[in-house]
């Protein structure tokens, strides 16, 4: 793992409790082969920079969007706080470098990863909170989240990721696309669906997810920017 300060000073954030940023970049899987680890895996932070990052992006949207109704805003959100987004963002600020991870988890290097890489920036979010206080989680959203609002407009990846890579299959190909589960798992109250997204017979990409739907839209988005049609 590289130098924890100098990715500080990347981002701009010096940390006052040095273990809330470890405890940031350590996934459970980390845990189950270091038993004599000391600190503890990210899944809490995760939960709280969720809720962080979804206020602070909500109330940006609220105060900046004053012509846009309810619907218009929930899109804008969820196009910058999905999978996707958040973990292109943590791939560009450099997380990938610094996680701690299972020997199994470090060679999944798929979708997989940009799972766990998109958690990690939330989780650092709520790291960020609790260290230095709202402000700074706001400034640190701002810069690196907030700065994609126009793009999310201007490429409209707002739209629903289905129906956009619909329109767009049936303009390029005059083809509808399909779905199909490629792999499911877990009891009926935790499942997970690995589905791919088909134009003709072509499997253009896979999206995972705990819903059939949530599958769907992930692997769509996936064919979207596969195509290049994002």
């Amino acid at each position: 793992m590289k130098d924890l300060e100098e990715f500080e000073k990347s981002i701009g954030v010096k940390f006052k409790n040095k273990e809330l940023l470890l405890e940031a970049f350590t996934h459970r899987s980390y845990l189950n082969e270091n038993a004599d680890w000391n600190g503890r895996q990210n899944e809490r932070l995760e939960f709280l920079g969720d809720a962080v990052l979804e206020l602070i992006v909500t109330e940006h949207l609220f105060s900046n969007f004053k012509d846009k109704a309810e619907g218009e805003l929930t899109s804008y959100r969820a196009a910058l706080v999905n999978a996707n987004m958040l973990s292109e963002v943590a791939q560009d600020l450099g997380l990938n470098d610094h996680l701690l991870l299972s020997r199994g988890e470090a060679k999944d290097l798929g979708r997989a990863r940009q799972y766990i890489l998109a958690n990690t920036f939330e989780a650092l979010v709520g790291a960020i909170y609790l260290d230095a206080g709202y402000d700074a989680a706001d400034k640190f959203i701002r810069k690196n989240i907030l700065s994609k609002v126009s793009d999310v407009i201007s490429k409209k990846l707002f739209r629903d990721p289905k129906s956009l890579f619909q329109e767009r299959a049936q303009e390029v190909y005059g083809i509808t696309p399909k779905y199909e589960v490629l792999k499911e798992w877990g009891p009926d109250h935790n499942k997970h669906f690995v589905i791919g997204a088909y134009i003709g017979n072509d499997l253009v990409a896979e999206g995972e997810g705990p819903s059939k739907q949530e599958a769907q839209a992930n692997a769509a988005e996936e064919g979207l920017r596969i195509k290049k049609w994002m």
